[in-house]
């Protein structure tokens, strides 16, 4: 997507001669706020060396204290006219500023944000300035530089980039940008604000969807045919020339005798195979797990895997639940059909209610006669507190091909793997961080024992990081397909 400049506004030292006067009832933007002078460590600097003045004219009898004060004052006087005219040299800078950021941004994503100062007449002989910005962005949000810094010329255009973290999905606003800029003497800043509003709507990770198409894409060009012929297929898509490790099964003799030369039939996964995603937004999808909830995640991984369905050809389903079934999206191929089902599930949010999974099992199981890969993304904690979990999944695996994901967190992974070692001297905290380590190495066996209930009774696991949920998925989701598990 083409990133297109949001606002742009003029830097309130640009003066003209006619002032366009706006209509009551049509009133123009807002207006940058009047520059104000903020002083800098230089000037304190030089304020402060007055007072060497009066220690030095002490040694003089009688007035030499009282002529030294006055000196000081004088000088103080001085400098402080020498600011005042640097401030007013500083305002004939002619500066434009613009943002430019994708109007969708990625929740979990660096978002780059691009702003373009625009510098035209400059104040007399000078060449260059220092100018920081610092970009009010939503208070939410992270970002990886708190100020810009840039040298500054006339008649000269400059691009800066940052970027930003949304930990949550919504709609946001930028509020304005703050300035400053360096006299030429470096005794005074030049402080201003401009409302440079720009507003934006996080969706879930759409930068990741878009990797995720290329990738389909240069499979889908043959860019990985090779793959596709080692593991094999149904129906048949084409005839390609015979390459050394090719299975001689494939061999198509009444081709190979018409063209004179071996030919090998190249078979791909079946299509139009009904795929239905069952995404939980109980109470244990509110947890955060590296910085963004369990549901941002499992989201996240239900449209990549939606993508891939879709573009494998397969009828694809969305179910979102808590107790009782909140979003239902029927199964429906085609390309186009991700926008759909983006629109219905974006703006959605976990909440604090415990998930009913018998009941959406059953409610799959009355509509759908035909066998399907029935996935649902959740979490699981042990055997018993997921008792519920690994009923409903039972009922599915005789008539379906289930498949229980479950999203976990690194930061357990990293307290069980840490290498602690106990000293004769142990403190308060080694002893803590053992405890740490042993309550996560439990919470992982438990997981491990639930997971292997679930493979007994015929149901796909996959346990897997919630950063790294969505490609684990897909690739287990291509495999499946390859096999023709389905």
């Amino acid at each position: 997507m083409t990133n297109a400049p949001q606002s742009e506004f003029i830097s309130p030292f640009h003066r003209q001669s006619d002032p366009v006067v706006q209509p009551p009832a049509k009133p123009g933007p807002p207006q940058p706020t009047v520059p104000h002078l903020l002083p800098t460590s230089r000037l304190y600097l030089v304020l402060g060396l007055g007072l060497l003045i009066p220690l030095g004219l002490a040694w003089i009898p009688e007035d030499g204290i009282e002529v030294g004060w006055v000196a000081m004052l004088l000088f103080n006087i001085v400098v402080l006219i020498a600011t005042w005219i640097d401030y007013q040299r500083s305002q004939r800078w002619d500066i434009q500023v613009t943002r430019h950021c994708d109007p969708r941004l990625s929740i979990g994503r660096d978002n780059p944000i691009h702003l373009t100062v625009t510098v035209g007449s400059g104040p007399g002989k000078a060449r260059q300035a220092q100018l920081h910005l610092r970009d009010s962005y939503p208070p939410d949000f992270q970002a990886d530089q708190d100020r810009l810094i840039l040298q500054i010329a006339p008649h000269t255009e400059t691009d800066v980039t940052y970027h930003v973290f949304p930990p949550q999905r919504g709609a946001f606003q930028w509020q304005g940008l703050t300035l400053r800029l360096l006299s030429p003497q470096g005794l005074a800043w030049t402080a201003w604000q401009i409302p440079i509003e720009t507003e934006v709507d996080v969706y879930p990770d759409l930068m990741g969807l878009r990797l995720l198409s290329v990738r389909l894409s240069l499979e889908a060009a043959g860019g990985l045919r090779r793959r596709q012929r080692t593991l094999g297929g149904t129906e048949f898509a084409e005839l390609q020339e015979y390459n050394q490790g090719d299975d001689l099964r494939l061999i198509d003799w009444k081709a190979t005798a018409r063209r004179g030369h071996p030919l090998v039939r190249v078979c791909e996964p079946e299509r139009d195979q009904p795929l239905l995603i069952l995404l939980d937004r109980g109470r244990l999808m509110t947890a955060q797990v590296a910085g963004l909830k369990r549901f941002d995640w499992a989201l996240n991984a239900t449209l990549s895997l939606a993508m891939a369905g879709l573009r494998r050809g397969d009828r694809v389903g969305v179910c979102v639940f808590d107790n009782d079934i909140h979003t239902w999206i029927p199964p429906q191929s085609g390309n186009s059909y991700l926008s759909r089902i983006l629109e219905q599930v974006y703006n959605l949010e976990p909440v604090m209610t415990e998930s009913d999974y018998v009941a959406v099992a059953s409610r799959v199981l009355s509509q759908y006669t035909r066998r399907a890969l029935v996935v649902l993304l959740t979490d699981i904690v042990d055997a018993i507190a997921s008792s519920e979990l690994l009923t409903a999944m039972a009922r599915l695996s005789p008539r379906f091909l289930p498949f229980c994901v479950a999203l976990r967190d690194p930061q357990v992974d990293s307290q069980a793997h840490q290498s602690l070692a106990l000293t004769q001297t142990a403190n308060d905290l080694q002893v803590q961080r053992l405890y740490e380590q042993a309550v996560a190495l439990d919470l992982l066996h438990q997981r491990s024992v639930a997971f292997a209930q679930l493979q007994q009774q015929g149901v796909l696991v996959l346990d897997a990081p919630a950063p790294s949920i969505s490609e684990q998925l897909v690739d287990r989701y291509l495999l499946l397909k390859a096999r023709n598990r389905l």
